[in-house]
This record gives C-alpha cells, sequence and structure tokens, in this order.
C-alpha cells in the first residue's frame, strides 16, 4: 500500500495504521463468510445475495445498536474481545422478534486512536457474534478521531439486516387471554443499565476485582459477560412451534420491552416468585438499594427474551428451546388488561 500523508499523521490520524488494522482483522471476519457474501471486506459497500428460497415474499428487516456505557468496563480491564458480541446480540436479538433470520452485520468503531492490534481485537468479537447469529460481517468503518475523544478509548455500533417471509411475520394481534408467556434466560445485565452500574459500585479498577461468592467470579467478570444471542434458538423455535410473539428484554426492563409484543386490551401477569432472578440482579439491587419495580423496569432481570405461545404448545416450545442449548421456563400468562405488565 502506496497511500500515506505525514502532514494527517502529525494531525493525529495515521492511515497506516488503519490498513493494518484491516489486514490483521481479515482472519476474523473469514470466519462469518456465507454464501450470500459477494465482496470481501475493503471495498466501498458490502454485497449480499439474499436467498430467497421457499420465501414467497420476502421482506428485509433492519436494526441498530450499541453496547453504551458497558465499553467503559472493557476499558477498565483491558479486554476487548466480547463487546463486539454485545454489538452484535442487540441488533439480532431485535430483529428475530418478528421473526426475521439474521443475513449480514456492519460496524462502526470511533477510536482516540488507532492502535490496529486492539482495532483487530474488538473486530475479532464481532466477528464471534455474526458467526453465533450465522449472519456474514460483510463490512464496517473504523474512524480514528483524536481530539474527539482520548487516545486509548472508542465507542462500538453496528446495523444488521435480516429477512422474513411476510406471510410469515409474528402478529402480536393473534394473542388472546389464555396464552403463556415463556422465559428465555439471560446471560447477565447483557448491555443495559450500566450507567446505573456504574453508579451503584462506584466502578474502578479495584471495585470490578472484588470477587463474590454468588457470582462465582469478581465483578467485572460477571458485567463483561457478553450479551446472550438467541438466533439460532429462536430460528429452531419458529420451525418447531407456532410462536405468537417475542420480546427482547433489553433498556427499560419488563416495563418497556413486554407491552411492545402484545396488543391493546392485552396484558402479562408475572408472579414474582416464578422470575428466576440471576444473583448480579440481586447484588446491584442490595449494593445500590434500588428499588424492585425500578429493578424491573431497568434490567431483564434474568430474562433475556419472553415468548408467547398457546397454551397447548408450552411443553413443545420448552422442549425446543433447551434443545437449542436455551434455559427457558413459564413466566405468566395474558389476561385481559391494559396495564402491558402486572407483576404480582
Amino acid at each position: 500500500m502506496k497511500s500515506y500523508s505525514d502532514s494527517y499523521k502529525a494531525a493525529g490520524v495515521d492511515v497506516t495504521a488503519g490498513y493494518r488494522s484491516v489486514e490483521l482483522m481479515k482472519q476474523y471476519v473469514a470466519r462469518t463468510m456465507t454464501k450470500g457474501v459477494l465482496s470481501g471486506i475493503g471495498g466501498f459497500g458490502g454485497l449480499f445475495e439474499i436467498d430467497t428460497t421457499g420465501i414467497h415474499k420476502p421482506v428485509l428487516v433492519s436494526g441498530t445498536d450499541g453496547v453504551g456505557t458497558k465499553i467503559k468496563l472493557a476499558f477498565l480491564m483491558d479486554k476487548h474481545d466480547t463487546v463486539g458480541i454485545d454489538c452484535v446480540a442487540m441488533c439480532v436479538n431485535d430483529i428475530i422478534c418478528c421473526g426475521a433470520k439474521p443475513q449480514f452485520f456492519l460496524d462502526y468503531i470511533a477510536i482516540g486512536k488507532n492502535y490496529p492490534e486492539k482495532v483487530a481485537e474488538i473486530v475479532s468479537g464481532v466477528a464471534e457474534g455474526c458467526v453465533q447469529s450465522e449472519c456474514a460481517l460483510i463490512g464496517g468503518e473504523t474512524a480514528e478521531h483524536p481530539g474527539l475523544m482520548p487516545e486509548d478509548e472508542y465507542d462500538l455500533a453496528g446495523f444488521a439486516v435480516g429477512v422474513v417471509d411476510k406471510d410469515k411475520i409474528l402478529q402480536p394481534d393473534t394473542q388472546k387471554a389464555g396464552d403463556v408467556m415463556l422465559a428465555v434466560r439471560s446471560s447477565g445485565v447483557h448491555s443495559n443499565g450500566f450507567s446505573l452500574v456504574r453508579k451503584v459500585f462506584d466502578i474502578n479498577e479495584k471495585t470490578i476485582a472484588v470477587r463474590y461468592d454468588e457470582l462465582g467470579m469478581t465483578l467485572g467478570e460477571s458485567l463483561l459477560t457478553p450479551t446472550r444471542i438467541y438466533v439460532k434458538a429462536i430460528m429452531d423455535l419458529l420451525q418447531n412451534v407456532k410462536v405468537k410473539s417475542i420480546a427482547h428484554i433489553t433498556g427499560g426492563g419488563f416495563y418497556e420491552n413486554i407491552p411492545r409484543s402484545l396488543p391493546k386490551g392485552l396484558s402479562a401477569r408475572i408472579q414474582r416468585k416464578d422470575v428466576q432472578v440471576l444473583p448480579i440482579f440481586d447484588l446491584i439491587a442490595k449494593a445500590g438499594s434500588v428499588p424492585e419495580r425500578d429493578m424491573f423496569n431497568t434490567y431483564n432481570m434474568g430474562v433475556g427474551m419472553t415468548v408467547v405461545v398457546d397454551a397447548a404448545d408450552v411443553d413443545a416450545a420448552i422442549a425446543s428451546l433447551k434443545a437449542s442449548g436455551e434455559e427457558a421456563y413459564v413466566l405468566g400468562e395474558l389476561v385481559s388488561s391494559d396495564e402491558g405488565v402486572i407483576i404480582e
């Protein structure tokens, strides 16, 4: 590569470091290549040929998100190979809620100073997330921003596209009172509510190194655990059982996300004792004296996704999810109400 600029480098942007980053990340990107990919990394646009076999009316479904302030934990722990999984998860877990299968993903990394090895480490996580969600990483952007952010910091965002047959888009209005809501277990805090987490624990190099018996690891290790990716399990479930609606429990917790998957006139009635809360959430509530209502309105509380099926399909749905490696259980039922979520 003959492209370089001493003047640009003196201003804080080293274009040759960008080329080095691309070379280092290619090995990770290669893991995600699916048969639909028509272009290699480094071009102006990512080309992808969608396989519409068996799809009569293809509809594209898109989603975009970032990692949020969880990324501060990666800085403190100097561990950058998992936040990419979070970034992919936050996008693909959204688009599967209507029944779409993820096809491809693009990432955007804004960084104070381009350290090629660090960028490659970040992208390795993105690639792992794509492998888990069976979609291709067909492009992205690494932007060096001297003066806009500290040299050792970065931000990460992504964009995913999936496809679903128009006739198979999940229709929440098919739900009725008496239908059952299932919980699919989360891996922890996932990627939401970290501003409160950082305040509660006064997050720094010392506090993240504290080991908690109830967690079986340090606080930092628990908090940096990647967001669970549910693509394979949900795609399998859609083949095995008639699913009526799916909700991805992200920022806003139960009270904001579950109502998004319900039609007007129906609410989810949940018994508090039936929620299998993970230890990290009990720890957050205790350490920060956070009211339970606020916890359920901020965090997933151990429930990464909810799935609504007919009462007759409960056993088959749980069996399908477990066969795909997910822990699932009955969370509650739908009732005639406009409250959205009722936790008793």
